[in-house]
């Protein structure tokens, strides 16, 4: 699934720049080379990077 479309970002291209450490979605559009278009995605990207840190704290429980 596509979250950003301006830019053809995916779902799995997402996690996997938060995996490597992105934690803003600017770091995010980096990871790809590219920018926010029309920044759409942004709040989506903000909702899985906080899902992102709430499972690493419970997994460290």
């Amino acid at each position: 699934m596509y979250v950003c479309n301006c830019n053809g970002i995916r779902e799995r291209q997402v996690r996997a720049a938060i995996e490597a450490g992105a934690s803003r979605p600017a770091e995010i559009f980096r990871a790809h080379q590219c920018q926010a278009q029309c920044a759409k995605c942004v709040c989506e990207m903000r909702q899985m990077i906080d899902e992102s840190r709430q499972s690493l704290r419970f997994a460290a429980e």
